[in-house]
């Protein structure tokens, strides 16, 4: 009985979750320009607009080249400060560590307001690069954390091991570190894409109206009406977001990724 109750309960949990999705997925679906659910009529023309208007086009090609650029730059400083950190134990280790992280952990709009200051006084303020620098560096704090793990996932007996071998410190890292952590670092990649690709709030601080990307080109639309396009959208994001971290889930250890302890050191 209690494992009936519990896959009621499960089952009861999954559906309140997913029906969000449903709806959306149904209203996309409208062959006329409405948000019914159930959809009246079966078409896809909100897909095919979505792909091919200009209007859709440009956010969609603005959000990919920043999402893109911009987790390469986070993955570019991360790796760096994470190795050191991990390599040579300085005792401000954890001030650096702390500083990293510290763009996530702030409420969006005060580092937007930041960032804001920041591009205006500098005066590149409305340019796609402000973007791209301000992304980098509010997700760096991802793939921070998820190389991080990485790094302390090593164990410091192969590193010795090529020491004694005479590998110098270049060595050890091409040969030794980097194949170990490079599964991180595309899962902290990974995570930077998709949240640059729906973030909305620095996006518009930085940039405003002259790089317009696509979830600022949906609050823009929301003015004119409510379309299918959007539910549309929507969809695609979902599919996108499911397709990075389902293939992170099957080639990476995302529980390990998310924080979770190895078996032997939960036994410990």
């Amino acid at each position: 009985m209690n494992r009936a109750l519990r896959q009621l309960f499960l089952a009861l949990v999954l559906i309140f979750l997913a029906s969000p999705i449903v709806v959306v997925g149904g209203v996309s679906l409208n062959e006329k320009k409405s948000l019914y659910f159930p959809p009246q009529g079966f078409s896809l023309n909100w897909y095919v607009e979505l792909f091919t208007e200009s209007a859709w086009l440009v956010p969609i090609e603005n959000s990919m080249i920043i999402a893109t650029l911009s987790s390469l730059a986070a993955i570019s400083i991360a790796l760096p400060l994470a190795y050191f950190l991990w390599r040579y134990r300085v005792f401000y280790a954890r001030a650096l560590f702390m500083l990293g992280i510290a763009p996530f952990m702030l409420p969006p709009v005060i580092t937007a307001l930041g960032f804001l200051t920041f591009w205006a006084t500098v005066g590149l303020y409305g340019q796609m690069v402000a973007t791209i620098v301000s992304h980098a560096i509010f997700f760096v704090t991802l793939p921070l954390v998820t190389i991080s793990l990485g790094f302390e996932s090593i164990d410091r007996e192969f590193i010795e091991a090529a020491e004694t071998m005479g590998a110098d410190s270049k060595a050890v890292f091409r040969t030794v570190v980097f194949p170990m952590v490079r599964s991180y670092m595309v899962s902290g990649y990974a995570f930077c894409f998709v949240l640059s690709l729906n973030e909305y709030i620095v996006a518009y601080m930085v940039s405003g109206f002259t790089v317009e990307t696509l979830p600022i080109k949906i609050f823009n639309a929301l003015r004119y009406g409510y379309t299918p396009v959007m539910a549309a959208v929507t969809i695609f994001f979902v599919l996108l977001a499911a397709l990075i971290f389902g293939l992170i889930g099957r080639f990476g250890d995302l529980p390990r990724l998310m924080g979770a302890l190895a078996p032997e050191s939960r036994n410990a």
